[in-house]
């Protein structure tokens, strides 16, 4: 585990020895240390900042918002509502859709108005119209299954003005969609994030009604929560280019649709977007939230040292340094890792006071400086079972298991899912005896029990999530400590279940 970044001390001659390895190792002189925590102890906190020039930074305003939105002929379907003199009136999803569009438009005038913001359509083709001043670029036939040909064209298309030059023409195009046609959701995704692709921290904010039915993408005939290997390659492979680009992509849907939110939802999920299932009374707010500037990072990788015996269940390898490459990160983001102790290490560790633990974060800001943080702490070990459910976490590890049991799910391994709840509800049950549970704290038990209910309704692979259940399943996976409204969507699923006694997983 040679040339890590010093969790401690430096020495004089700039050679310290790993605390988790045993290897020496040289500082290297490349970057500047500018923060430090504690230098040594029980904590230590590090910011390091490698050598770099004037053209790594990037102007946070020289930044993209792209709005992919459906246009196909489902959009037509209107929903009853209450006009301001009280009387009813039916609005369609486009016409929902565009008053939002124009809302969204008019609030990154007033707060990003140097801030670049694009359009792009799709129903049986895709029309990019950039920023409305040019003339827009049409993908059609052909060209919806040519992944290359795609990008290339969408990449070079030319984005110049920004929103307080083109907020007329944006505004004029979104009042002229009209809807027909097919769904090429996935054509209109990868255009939408090769465009982007060219501003890291942009964001792509993909409104549909509809599964995509022509060109990549296409799941008509391809099941859900299926083994990797059946698992739509697409939607994955344009998420991980996404991430190197440094793209957000947020998934809106309609309530009472069918979109296979479960697959694309992908593209949020990987990417650190939102995913929501919205009405034609909500559909503003929630557009204009996921358009606001909350990435923090970009490019961001974590690895967690460990000792050796230490290993991290559900993680590719079995040894005490793990990996995780996170990519995007927004506001409130938490993310949790298990670890467990190897058996033929146990009476060694039961030996000692303490066990160090090292975080490294390596990301870049959202000016896209390079930055590496390095936290170090001892963590002490006991054999005692009270002292153990009395200090623990009952948030943290309610997070925990919410984020392990949607990933599993959703990864296809409901079985393991099902044992890690159950094992979940025992721990859950055995700190109750032992401590009482705090209001706040009982919260994280909804999570549990409705994960279980979805999980016990997935009872073979050729069943898929409803959009609803995978809904909850993603913002299962983001679940954090510090935000509840992904508890209160959970109980809201649960009545939404006992009252219409709808299945929250559909037979294909």
């Amino acid at each position: 585990m040679k040339n890590k970044i010093p969790p401690v001390l430096f020495s004089l001659v700039e050679v310290w020895v790993c605390e988790f390895c045993g290897c020496k190792n040289g500082v290297n002189n490349s970057v500047k240390r500018v923060c430090v925590g504690q230098g040594a102890g029980v904590q230590s906190d590090e910011i390091y900042l490698p050598n770099h020039s004037d053209d790594d930074y990037q102007n946070l305003e020289d930044t993209l918002v792209v709005f992919c939105v459906d246009i196909s002929g489902s959009m037509i379907v209107t929903t009853e509502v209450t006009s301001s003199s009280g009387s009813p009136k039916y609005i369609s999803r486009l016409e929902g859709i565009q008053d939002a569009l124009q809302r969204a438009l008019s609030s990154l005038l007033q707060q990003s108005p140097r801030r670049r913001v694009a359009l792009v359509t799709f129903n049986d083709e895709v029309v990019i119209y950039g920023d409305g001043t040019s003339t827009p670029l049409t993908l059609r036939d052909w060209a919806l299954v040519d992944y290359d040909h795609i990008w290339q064209q969408s990449v070079a298309y030319s984005i110049p003005h920004c929103i307080a030059e083109t907020y007329d023409q944006l505004v004029q195009r979104v009042k002229d969609l009209r809807e027909h046609g097919a769904t090429c959701l996935g054509p209109a995704a990868l255009a939408s994030v090769a465009m982007a692709s060219r501003y890291p921290g942009s964001k792509v904010i993909l409104c549909t009604d509809g599964r995509a039915n022509i060109g990549l993408g296409e799941m008509e005939q391809i099941p859900s929560l299926s083994p990797s290997p059946l698992t739509p390659y697409f939607y994955r492979q344009l998420s991980l280019q996404a991430v190197e680009s440094g793209v957000i992509i947020s998934v809106m849907t309609f309530e009472g649709t069918d979109c296979r939110l479960a697959d694309v939802g992908r593209l949020a999920d990987t990417t650190g977007g939102r995913i929501n299932i919205v009405s034609i009374g909500t559909v503003a707010t929630e557009i204009q939230s996921a358009s606001m500037d909350n990435i923090l990072a970009t490019g961001v990788t974590a690895t967690l040292l460990a000792p050796d015996g230490v290993y991290f269940p559900f993680e590719d390898g079995n040894n005490h340094k793990l990996v995780r490459e996170i990519g995007n990160v927004t506001k409130g983001l938490e993310i949790t890792i298990q670890f467990a102790v190897k058996p033929e290490f146990t009476d060694v560790f039961l030996q000692k006071d303490t066990l160090p633990f090292q975080l490294q974060l390596s990301f870049k800001t959202r000016d896209q400086e390079k930055v590496t943080r390095v936290i170090t702490e001892q963590r002490p070990v006991t054999t005692c079972s009270r002292i153990w459910a009395g200090s623990l976490n009952m948030a943290v590890l309610g997070v925990h298991c919410a984020q392990l049991c949607a990933s599993l799910t959703m990864e296809g391994r409901v079985q393991e899912a099902q044992r890690q709840l159950k094992a979940q509800q025992d721990l859950h049950n055995q700190i109750s005896k032992q401590r009482p549970i705090q209001k706040e704290e009982s919260i994280y038990g909804n999570w549990i029990d409705t994960m279980t209910t979805i999980c016990d309704d997935i009872t073979t692979e050729s069943q898929t999530l409803s959009d609803q259940a995978a809904k909850v399943m993603y913002q299962m996976k983001r679940a954090s400590s510090a935000n509840n409204n992904s508890s209160s969507n959970t109980n809201e699923i649960q009545k939404k279940t006992r009252r219409k006694k709808k299945p929250l997983v559909e037979g294909m």
